[in-house]
């Protein structure tokens, strides 16, 4: 099965439909253990070193021998510069059905990625394997777009031998690494001055090299390695539940999420509260719900479905979300909020559009509030002020979690992390608790006023502040800042760099 030639989601549908059906997995983790998440649980992984060419063949060959379903996992497309052909033999040897399942080739998907058009207006597309090829000579005359795998390491001699096959010097030329992966990195050049372009670029296999006048398309056309997050390793300080929807935002913009766990939610110390709650609302006791996160939501519904209730509990209650995240999981739960502050989506919001209580209006004056243990009071005083009377109810418990992995924390106070998104005042307190201060060269982004305060005083720097206190926001402001940071490099002539390369000691290379 061809997996691509880096990004897991370039992977085929027969592919995914395959490795979900795995009964055995035969793949590099290193490199390709994202595919994983298309398994089903209790897959068996055999894992290969990257290079083997037979790796454990008898293994799974026995074990497909034996009715299993064996996935082998190979880069790129497995025919094309691959040697499948002797673990083939193998199965065909031991009477073993086998299927083999092409994938996105680098010599196409990278170019994609790169913003160099593999074959348009061009009449040949040829690709070549320098560890086979001698005579590059022949190869000089190609009158479109030459693709060279596994050349990197004799880029320079292969460049001059075509110019002295013909090829004009200033031919332009594109070298590109990890290709479609956020540490793609291509450097454009041409024949004549390869050498001195690649001095310093560090180059390593796998890595593409691109000939001819396709290359001049990519100031064009480039849209993966000009993404403004791109490459930016980020920090998201959240509970995972949490995380999994702003990492994906985070992806877009070009950026390497990593959730770093900070609060743990869990249930209240007694239950009986919640329990008297829920009868409360199922008997008609009171008038609103009034939801200030998702997590309360989630505590609800899990209450519900404890009792056997589901959403039509709330029939003739109305509800309120104290902002977009919390609707979606109403609305995720079958509940259409009825009140949605318009402004800003906090406490202070939601009480301001609040409508006071009337007793010709309201047959009950009584409010639900399921919330974390640590919550503030504003919202409780502010509703008391409108004549309501508040049920404010510990639905969850919010409460430190453990110490991240040692390179985590290390890569936190040294500077490893580009950016770090802060997403309330508790995961400032709770990350510098557990794995230290940001490194002062770490952009500090958080989610409003209240947050920016706590960090500023704990010696934290403040670079983004979103316009709207929720996480997609936040995002959204981060992806800005990195694009403005990139436009006024390329604007003085410079090279744009991620935060992290600017630390003292940090290998610099140009993009």
């Amino acid at each position: 099965m061809g997996a691509g030639p880096g990004d897991p989601n370039l992977l085929t549908l027969r592919a995914a439909e395959l490795l979900a059906k795995a009964d055995a997995v035969v793949l590099d983790v290193e490199t390709q253990g994202a595919l994983l998440r298309h398994c089903r649980e209790g897959v068996e992984i055999l894992e290969v070193v990257k290079g083997d060419a037979l790796p454990r063949s008898g293994q799974y060959v026995k074990l497909a021998k034996g009715g299993l379903l064996v996935v082998r996992v190979c880069e790129g497309d497995p025919t094309l510069f691959s040697s499948i052909n002797e673990e083939v033999a193998a199965c065909a040897a031991a009477e073993v059905d086998f299927e083999i399942v092409p994938g996105v080739p680098p010599a196409t998907g990278v170019l994609t990625y790169a913003g160099i058009p593999a074959a348009t207006e061009v009449p040949e597309f040829r690709v070549v394997d320098a560890a086979q090829e001698q005579d590059w000579a022949s190869h000089a005359a190609c009158r479109g777009t030459l693709v060279i795998y596994n050349g990197i390491g004799e880029a320079v001699p292969i460049g001059r031998a075509l110019i002295a096959g013909g090829k004009p010097d200033t031919t332009p030329v594109a070298v590109s690494s990890g290709g479609t992966t956020t540490e793609q990195y291509t450097v454009v050049s041409t024949l004549g001055r390869l050498q001195a372009d690649l001095k310093h670029a560090g180059f390593t296999e796998p890595a593409l090299i691109v000939v001819g006048e396709a290359v001049t398309q990519r100031d064009k056309l480039s849209w993966f390695e000009t993404k403004p997050l791109f490459g930016w390793r980020v920090l998201v300080p959240r509970t995972k539940e949490q995380s999994r929807s702003l990492s994906e935002q985070l992806v877009a913009y070009g950026a390497v999420p990593e959730e770093v766990p900070t609060i743990s939610v869990e249930p209240p110390r007694t239950p009986q509260q919640m329990d008297r709650a829920i009868k409360g609302l199922v008997t008609g006791r009171y008038e609103w719900v009034a939801f200030t996160s998702a997590n309360a939501v989630k505590a609800v519904r899990e209450k519900f479905e404890e009792y056997g209730l589901d959403a039509r509990a709330f029939a003739g209650l109305k509800v309120a979300a104290v902002g977009d995240a919390t609707a979606r999981a109403l609305v995720e739960f079958g509940v259409k909020p009825d009140l949605l502050p318009s402004g800003e989506q906090s406490s202070e919001g939601l009480v301001a559009e609040w409508p006071p209580y009337d007793s010709m209006l309201d047959p009950i004056n009584r409010v639900l509030l399921p919330r974390a243990d640590i919550s503030t009071d504003t919202l409780v005083a502010g509703l008391t002020e409108l004549g309501w009377e508040c049920d404010d109810v510990t639905a969850y418990r919010t409460v430190r979690a453990a110490p991240p992995p040692a390179p985590i924390r290390e890569a936190i106070k040294g500077g490893g992390f580009d950016a770090v998104l802060f997403t309330s005042s508790s995961t400032v307190r709770n990350l510098v608790g557990i794995a230290g201060k940001p490194h002062n060269v770490t952009v500090i982004a958080v989610i409003g006023p209240q947050t920016a305060k706590t960090a500023e005083e704990f010696g934290l720097r403040v670079d983004v502040m979103s316009d709207k206190p929720s996480a997609t926001a936040l995002a959204a402001a981060l992806a800005e800042y990195g694009a403005k940071q990139r436009q006024a490099a390329l604007a003085v002539g410079d090279t744009p760099r991620r935060p992290s390369q600017n630390r003292r000691g940090a290998r610099r290379r140009a993009r």
